[in-house]
């Protein structure tokens, strides 16, 4: 009991952890996850390999079931699971993973759609043809050997592999804290970069990129990006695009259809085809009216049909960005080399593997250089028992027994104890002339190869001459084309909106508190005249539009929202609709005073945008499109001065001819009119140019463009008592900006009246008026004209309706703003 208290060790939780963690680490490391640099292999697979080979599991014999492979497998070499060795043995059968696969197998071995294969009770399997190349020579000492798991077999710890299959077939695995990436290439273009590298050890990496250009997958594909390969083959690490290959077709009708012959490596065909048909049903893509998988025996075919007059490659750019027709390749080369995990890059492993060939060429050689000189010695003793065979059979006729007689002809004739074994071996028909020439003949050969062996042991250069033809041998029988093409450079894919959204008309409305939504006119229609506006709320722009149409919103702050009319929420029309804020920031008294629509199309013209401060500019339309950051970040459409706000907003399109003045009034009621070619074009960031001379106390209360041969044209004006007048636009003189104006109101010794809102009065429009209390609507057009002395009349109480605020041109047929 004192002994075993003794053996009690006090280590803390931190000790066990760490020590624990890190021998299951190395384990999974080395022992599991990620294959070896010089034959390509897991663990697994090289048992699986190596177990089918001992057990005559190979090309030129028939097949077996797979369970008693991998049976097989468990019970003497991978104490796992038969679902892993299976999962593995299933892999190295499936040509649409591996470049060349190492197994054979009759059976459902899974597919392209990721469905999953036949129990293993139910397929057959043997080595490959190549697979031989991998096991080629291993009875002949050229790799070493540990003890199984249990102690009862050998295993080899690497096998000879004749061809590199580290990258002919690739690896993918993740252990703890590493994983790997390796994808598969062309077997001839490895094969004759090694063949190089052989004469020319010093080769740089440029020379080995003209034999082995970059992967070559078993499912085909387009590669774009030369840069990554390279950085790839560099540092071990790298990026490329993989593209499916496609062709645009010609139907009947003038339709066409996409037809994809060959998809990225490691790409669930199945799932993407569903992608495909979701994008499809969803609307995401407007075009596309059926796809279908066409795949059978004679290859793969993915077919997308569309609809009339679609854009086909407008289409397939976009199948390209948003799904897995093309995807993102990410190197990460990683191999166990020399015990450790490394991250290699092109030229390490061809030359890793090198050196393992010549190893295993050494080896070997070393070996038949062994076999020979035992086989030499044995035939050199019997053409001696031959040459005096007389007394050699008497000494054996004189003996007791077979050891008598081997110590006879070692003690009497000075043979060896082999040679001696052999002599007694040797049957009766061996001992005649024939038999003697045939002895000298295979000495001499013996000889000969003696002679080849001690060459290739001491001179590297026949040794390096051994690896080449070995290399030219293997590449000969299983050279194959290339499957992968190449592309230099990544194409940047630009998706045109037309080809993601139906064009369609909705009914698009824009509130002044900043409430957006869109609906179908059948929701439109049913709603009854609910517009789903909280109380207060009014629209800016209610009017139907194209899905494809670009909103400008303008804010009394000087901000400018864009917004396709795509991209605004799809809401019943009852529904309040979704706030700007949820996407752009805006400050809390920040409201929208104008909005317009345009078409896709880059327009000519100018926005007209003036400040209570008592500036105005002209902006072009190119000067304020959309920037990157339009979702989340507002432009600024004016340089604004401290507490200066934009009074409104207006857009001339060029050659317009109805608005060439421009009219604006001032709170204290001066007027000021002059043509609107006097207001230079400005960028967005500026504030423009002076539109009144202000007193210090005073401020613009609006502007509004009119056409000054229009001799009826009349603006309607509202002061703080809640009087109202319509004045006649002639009734102001044009003259020139910059200047104070005349008066437009009779100025009142006790309370006098403030303009607070003015606007163009439009034939056959009525006025939206806003109090800070409700919603007032009139129809200016009841209202009888006043000369400019006048104060107009009281229409509402402000005790009872709240003071006005704000006032909107309203259409009644299309709810537009003016």
């Amino acid at each position: 009991m004192a002994n075993d208290t003794q053996k009690i060790q006090e280590l803390t939780l931190e000790e066990v952890m760490g020590d624990r963690f890190g021998r299951y680490s190395k384990y999974i490391i080395q022992e599991r996850a990620l294959p070896d640099i010089r034959d390509g292999l897991k663990p697994v697979q090289r048992r699986i390999l190596y177990a089918m080979s001992i057990d005559g599991n190979t090309y030129d014999k028939g097949f077996r079931k797979s369970a008693k492979s991998v049976g097989n497998v468990m019970g003497n070499f991978h104490p796992h699971g038969d679902s892993s060795i299976y999962e593995a043995m299933v892999r190295l059968s499936q040509n649409w993973k591996l470049r060349e696969p190492l197994i054979e197998m009759h059976g459902n071995n899974g597919s392209m759609d990721g469905d999953p294969p036949a129990a293993m009770r139910y397929t057959e399997a043997r080595l490959s043809k190549i697979a031989s190349e991998m096991l080629k020579d291993i009875d002949k000492k050229t790799v070493d050997f540990v003890l199984n798991f249990d102690d009862t077999a050998e295993e080899p710890t690497v096998l000879p592999a004749r061809f590199p299959n580290l990258l002919v077939n690739g690896a993918t695995g993740i252990s703890a804290g590493y994983a790997t990436e390796i994808p598969p290439h062309n077997l001839g273009e490895v094969t004759d970069a090694l063949l190089y590298l052989i004469d020319h050890p010093n080769a740089d990496l440029t020379k080995m990129m003209t034999f082995v250009k970059g992967p070559d997958f078993p499912t085909g594909g387009i590669i774009q990006g030369v840069d990554g390969i390279r950085k790839a083959y560099e540092t071990g690490r790298g990026r490329i695009a993989v593209r499916s290959k496609t062709a645009i077709q010609q139907l009947r009708g003038n339709r066409e259809q996409i037809v994809i012959s060959e998809i990225p490596y490691e790409v669930n065909k199945a799932q993407m085809v569903k992608k495909i048909d979701e994008l499809r049903v969803l609307k995401k893509v407007d075009g596309i009216s059926e796809v279908r998988d066409e795949s059978d025996r004679m290859g793969l075919s993915v077919v997308i049909e569309l609809k009339k007059q679609a854009d086909s490659q407008g289409i397939l750019n976009y199948l390209f960005k948003n799904t897995d027709l093309q995807i993102t390749y990410n190197f990460n080369m990683v191999a166990i080399s020399q015990m450790q995990p490394k991250q290699v890059g092109l030229l390490e492993i061809l030359h890793a593997y090198l050196d393992h060939q010549e190893d295993v060429v050494t080896r070997r050689t070393k070996y038949s250089l062994q076999k020979a000189l035992d086989r030499q010695h044995i035939v050199a003793g019997l053409i001696k028992a031959l040459s005096i065979l007389d007394q050699v059979i008497a000494a054996i006729r004189s003996s007791k027994n077979k050891k008598d007689a081997k110590d006879h002809l070692v003690a009497q004739f000075d043979f060896s104890e082999a040679q001696a074994e052999a002599i007694v071996s040797l049957q009766l028909y061996r001992l005649t002339n024939t038999d003697v020439t045939a002895l000298e003949a295979e000495s001499a050969d013996l000889t000969a190869a003696i002679e080849s062996y001690h060459a290739i042991l001491s001179d590297p250069k026949a040794l390096a001459r051994v690896v080449k033809t070995e290399l030219r041998s293997v590449v000969k029988a299983y050279r194959n084309d290339r499957l992968t093409a190449i592309e230099a450079e990544i194409e940047t894919l630009e998706i045109d909106t037309s080809v993601t959204v139906i064009d369609e008309t909705v009914m698009v409305s824009i509130s002044h508190d900043g409430y957006l939504k869109r609906s179908s006119l059948r929701s439109y229609q049913a709603s009854d005249g609910n517009s789903g506006l909280k109380d207060g709320d009014f629209a800016i722009l209610q009017k139907p539009l194209q899905t494809l149409d670009q909103l400008m919103l303008f804010t009394n702050y000087g901000h400018l929202i864009q917004r396709p009319v795509h991209e605004i929420a799809d809401l019943k029309w009852k529904d309040m609709g979704e706030h700007i804020s949820q996407s752009i920031g805006l400050a809390a008294d920040e409201a929208i005073i104008a909005a317009f629509a345009f078409d896709q199309n880059e327009h000519a013209g100018h926005f007209v945008i003036g400040s209570t401060d008592g500036y105005i500019k002209q902006t072009e339309f190119a000067d304020l499109l959309p920037s990157r950051t339009y979702r989340s970040k507002a432009q600024d459409c004016i340089k604004l001065h401290a507490d200066a706000k934009v009074t409104n907003v207006y857009w001339v399109a060029a050659n317009d001819e109805s608005q060439t003045a421009v009219f604006s009034a001032s709170y204290h009621g001066y007027g000021l009119s002059f043509e609107l070619a006097e207001v230079s074009v400005s960028g967005a960031k500026a504030s423009g140019v002076k539109l009144m001379d202000l007193k210090p106390d005073d401020f613009v209360a609006n502007f509004t463009l009119f056409n000054p041969d229009r001799k009826q044209a009349s603006v309607a004006i509202l002061t703080q008592r809640g009087a109202f007048k319509r004045m006649m636009l002639s009734e102001v003189t044009l003259t020139s900006r910059a200047r104070r104006g005349v008066l437009i109101l009779r100025e009142l010794k006790r309370d006098p009246h403030r303009v607070v809102a003015m606007s163009l009065v439009t034939p056959g429009a009525e006025l939206l008026i806003q109090t800070d209390q409700q919603l007032i609507t009139i129809n200016p057009q009841t209202h009888v004209t006043g000369d400019r002395y006048s104060n107009g009349s009281f229409i509402f109480d402000i005790d009872e309706v709240g003071t006005p605020e704000f006032i909107l041109t309203v259409m009644p047929e299309t709810n537009d703003q003016d």
